[in-house]
């Protein structure tokens, strides 16, 4: 893909009226879209165009959002796709993501916030893999996997090893949701799939470490009944695009 070429997004969602919200706006800021109404259309579509990202509505008839999202990364597995949701629906927001959706938007989102999330969701499809031991420096906490150090403003941190472990796993996919189960499993194994709590009192600890204001951290995030988000931005990036309660909003219901 060409880095600076239009990104193309399919909006496949059966509310006419949310597509033609999502289209308008899109097309303001400069991007392509494709409608579809249903995940059989949406398949159709993928097949036989490139796209950039899809965002793809959670509930609709025929095959749904779910079925749609798993077909279409048994042909197309590195697609960014986004999930749309509704404000209520966690269980279905963690399906969506351990079936391998990328991220998940909730309805109804500011235009804003749709924006930001589809062109980090593109622009981490567009960066090559990184090495296993390479690097990864975010703001001011930097992991040299190699050594295992961790560093904040260039200066060593004591970490446990699992909080090490959580900590490079949340950076390695920074930007993204990662749910407590995928964490769990990554770092504990299969077996620690459900210790939710377990996971809540080492995230805490390490949030002292290497967060200025642990109660209100910048890096390490949490998404609501979900997972863990570690920022891709620096802290003064990521308080500068956080949502204010006087943006207008999407009428997406």
């Amino acid at each position: 893909m060409n880095r600076g070429k239009t990104i193309r997004v399919l909006l496949v969602d059966d509310e006419p009226a949310i597509r033609r919200a999502l289209k308008t706006a899109l097309h303001e800021l400069g991007f392509y879209t494709v409608e579809a109404s249903r995940g059989e259309e949406a398949l159709l579509l993928v097949r036989g165009q490139e796209f950039d990202a899809v965002l793809l509505d959670i509930n609709m008839p025929g095959i749904g959002g779910i079925r749609t999202l798993e077909r279409l990364r048994a042909f197309a597995p590195r697609l960014p796709i986004l999930m749309l949701t509704v404000r209520d629906e966690e269980e279905d927001k963690v399906e969506a993501l351990e079936r391998g959706a990328d991220d998940y938007i909730t309805k109804p989102f500011s235009i804003r916030e749709c924006v930001a999330r589809i062109r980090a969701t593109v622009r981490r499809a567009r960066t090559p893999e990184r090495a296993e031991d390479a690097p990864i420096s975010i703001g001011d906490i930097e992991v040299q996997p190699a050594q295992r150090i961790v560093k904040k403003a260039g200066k060593p941190i004591r970490l446990t090893p699992k909080e090490y472990d959580i900590l490079y796993y949340l950076m390695a996919h920074a930007g993204r949701a990662v749910t407590y189960g995928r964490l769990l499993a990554s770092v504990w194994g299969a077996d620690y799939r459900e210790e939710v709590d377990y996971l809540r009192t080492f995230v805490r600890q390490l949030r002292k470490k290497i967060e200025d204001e642990p109660s209100n951290p910048v890096y390490l995030l949490t998404d609501a009944c979900v997972g863990y988000r570690f920022s891709e931005g620096s802290p003064r990036r990521r308080r500068d695009e956080q949502i204010h309660s006087g943006e207008a909003y999407l009428p997406l219901a």
